[in-house]
């Protein structure tokens, strides 16, 4: 299938550049995967949509200041490296740049200490010990305190590169319900709730159940093969709790729907999926690449944000509704002047 078909046009003015100040501000884009009916609302009314007996589906990954500038001590150039995922104790995956110069053996400097030092040590070291696929590479940190602490002070919110605009609050790039660092990029289409909206759907009945999706390389690469059989997904890091496994195997007995709250976690639960169609609870590594054609197991509906053209996300919300309903869809966002992309507005797939 050709990658060129999950294409459309946006105006580069339609790209939302800031959050809105209220979180359930946006707009909603309804769209019924079996009719193809197209409904265009508040966000607020999502809750209309939803039944007692439902669960919501959220990733609870929190994003970590992946992004770090540096300098390379023999020459004084200046580096970008943006964390992926922790693989063991100080090794991290992560993307650079330039890749040209940073090759095996390279060394990187981060801050400067409050050392009082007339050349001033770095706070943070990294080494490249390897090059990796897709363009990565694995750095190994070298530092004095908690890592964390330090990325904290030095790193900055990984926010996409269509995103130009500084963000003066990082909590604005977080879900209200963030708890599990390690993502590179936020969960967005969970951006738009409050504490008490999430309260006020269990007040109607509804299940609030989490997973985690650590966001990684995985969700946002771009696709660069023709086909989409050609493309590889890049592994990330989940885990499904017994909670959430028995909340979702007891809403599926009574005949409750399961609300995928992003792309993130539709993944996860696809990837827990038993052939039966009942959810397993564990953790390790997915690299699950949905498309049309594929058959969901677990999620019945999904409230996500508007995509980039020709991405994997485009190309899993085709499999839930249908392309040809995705780009109906999509080209009427476009003619009301709907908000795309992070800090955009959200659709929901019932």
């Amino acid at each position: 299938m050709q990658v060129d078909l999950f294409d459309y046009h946006l105006p580069e003015s339609l790209i939302a550049q800031t959050p809105l100040e209220n979180r359930t501000a946006s707009r909603l884009l309804t769209l019924n995967k079996r009719t193809g009916e197209i409904g265009h609302y508040g966000f607020e009314q999502l809750e209309s949509f939803l039944q007692a007996g439902d669960v919501l589906v959220l990733n609870d990954t929190r994003v970590i200041p992946a992004r770090l500038f540096g300098v390379k001590p023999d020459t004084g150039a200046k580096a970008e490296v943006l964390l992926l995922k922790q693989l063991e104790g100080d090794a991290w995956e992560a993307l650079v740049r330039p890749g040209k110069r940073l090759k095996t053996g390279a060394l990187i400097h981060f801050g400067t200490s409050d050392s009082g030092s007339d050349e001033g040590e770095p706070m943070l070291t990294a080494v490249v010990e390897s090059e990796g696929e897709m363009g990565t590479r694995v750095l190994r940190f070298s530092y004095k305190g908690i890592f964390n602490e330090i990325l904290d002070r030095l790193g900055s919110m990984p926010l996409p590169p269509y995103i130009k605009e500084q963000l003066p609050d990082r909590e604005r790039y977080q879900t209200v319900y963030a708890k599990h660092q390690g993502s590179a990029a936020a969960p967005t289409a969970g951006l738009h709730f409050t504490e008490d909206y999430l309260h006020r759907l269990e007040q109607k009945g509804i299940q609030l159940a989490y997973v985690t999706l650590h966001v990684g390389l995985g969700t946002f690469r771009p696709v660069a093969a023709d086909t989409i059989e050609e493309h590889e997904m890049h592994e990330e890091y989940y885990e499904v709790s017994q909670e959430t496994a028995d909340i979702i195997r007891a809403a599926k007995a009574r005949g409750g729907r399961v609300v995928s709250v992003g792309t993130t976690s539709a993944r996860t639960l696809e990837t827990a999926a038993r052939l039966d169609g009942t959810l397993e609870a564990g953790s390790g590594w997915t690299g699950i690449f949905i498309y049309p054609g594929y058959e969901f197991k677990i999620v019945d509906a999904l409230l996500t944000n508007f995509h980039l053209p020709k991405s994997t996300l485009m190309m899993l919300i085709s499999a839930l509704a249908g392309r040809e309903r995705v780009l109906a869809a999509y080209k009427e966002a476009v003619e009301r002047e709907y908000r795309f992309f992070s800090f955009g507005d959200a659709m929901f797939i019932y």
